[in-house]
């Protein structure tokens, strides 16, 4: 269990990992991945869970603690003691037990905060963090909202002239106010289309649907996550990835080789949340992506142009389609995305020539190397 006196010659990172989303597993398997490629003799760790209802904990911070194994989803328990941080610049970490005075447990230099979805990927924890003058890995507030919300994002990328496809935003309550001028509405989309949550990650209650009777039970499933729906039209092209990394002293951001995912088995239709995690032998990933010269580049400048117009800092992976004539479109950009060892983004980074362990330590010394407030 971590929480020893941090040493004063070593930047104390918190790795701050669960959360309230239904992305919880797949963020302490991410943690168990960062605690185990991060340098100790660099660095002095402080790993911090937070439990589904949203408590702070002192985590384990042995890395095989939060492994995804069958029939295991690791998760943050419960304690009694709550570690909380001091608002006001003093950048102190304290636990608070019931019936006792909060007790200091040292300071932190730098917060990693490895949670994906709402509450911790979507602006709200980086405001928090703000507000407690704690630098900290990746997006701001605003980036990380816009990144969270499909709908904003591709209003800011399409007014930064960043190729989307066609979609639509339906709200759960018009879904129950006026269901038939919302399925006449989407008719306009064409089939297939995706039905998705408008702030959920890891393709969390995302539905594909080929045929319109079909449409109401995937708007049901969506609102399940999010009152907030997105339904977009199919773009058929290849499902590429790419990692981007900022850039130092004012240097544009860095983007990887371009990674692709294919989906090898017919039970699923597209690479969703089974595929990605429990179901390896469903998908393929090639890593470069086996693209020409200059569509490679293409995706490359259109994944830095999606962090830049979003403003985006240190970490985001952009996913795109390339259509059969080599054009370039975004379907979107997640601002923490997964990253286990063998996660797409650090593995399109190891292709491109930074191991792991150096992609963490480059991460944390962005953060390091940036104020809070306005940048």
């Amino acid at each position: 269990m971590s929480g020893s006196i941090p040493c004063p010659d070593r930047p104390r990172v918190l790795v701050l990992f669960g959360g309230r989303s239904g992305e919880h597993a797949i963020s302490c398997a991410t943690a168990g991945g960062v605690l185990a490629a991060i340098d100790r003799e660099r660095y002095d760790v402080l790993a911090v869970g937070i439990t589904r209802d949203g408590r702070w904990v002192l985590a384990d911070d042995d890395p095989a603690h939060w492994v995804i194994r069958p029939g295991h989803l690791p998760q943050v328990a419960d304690a009694t003691a709550q570690v909380e941080l001091v608002q006001g610049g003093s950048r102190v970490v304290q636990l608070v037990e019931p019936g006792l005075a909060p007790r200091q447990i040292g300071t932190v230099d730098v917060v990693f905060p490895l949670l994906h979805g709402p509450y911790g990927e979507d602006g709200t924890l980086q405001g928090l963090l703000e507000l407690a003058d704690v630098r900290y890995v990746g997006a701001g507030v605003l980036a990380s909202a816009v990144g969270m919300d499909k709908q904003m994002m591709k209003v800011v990328l399409a007014g930064n002239g960043l190729p989307v496809g066609p979609f639509r935003t339906v709200r759960a309550d018009q879904v129950a106010r006026d269901l038939p001028g919302v399925l006449a509405d989407l008719a306009g989309l064409g089939l297939p289309v995706f039905v998705k949550p408008a702030r959920a990650g890891s393709s969390l209650g995302i539905s594909r649907v080929d045929d319109a009777a079909d449409l109401p039970a995937a708007l049901a499933e969506a609102a399940q996550h999010d009152p907030k729906i997105v339904v977009e039209a199919a773009v058929v092209g290849r499902e590429v990835e790419c990692g981007v990394l900022g850039g130092r002293d004012g240097a544009r951001p860095r983007a990887s080789v371009p990674g692709e995912i294919v989906v090898t088995d017919p039970a699923h239709t597209f690479y969703d949340y089974q595929a990605k995690y429990f179901d390896e032998n469903s998908v393929r990933l090639s890593c470069p992506a086996d693209l020409p010269p200059q569509v490679t580049a293409a995706v490359q400048d259109v994944a830095v142009r999606t962090f830049e117009a979003l403003d985006c800092e240190g970490i985001a992976r952009v996913d795109v389609f390339v259509t059969a004539d080599g054009q370039v479109v975004v379907n979107e950009i997640n601002t923490m995305p997964g990253f286990t060892p063998y996660s797409m983004y650090p593995t399109m980074w190891q292709a491109s020539g930074v191991s792991y362990p150096e992609l963490v330590d480059e991460l944390v010394q962005l953060a390091l190397n940036r104020p809070t407030g306005l940048r």
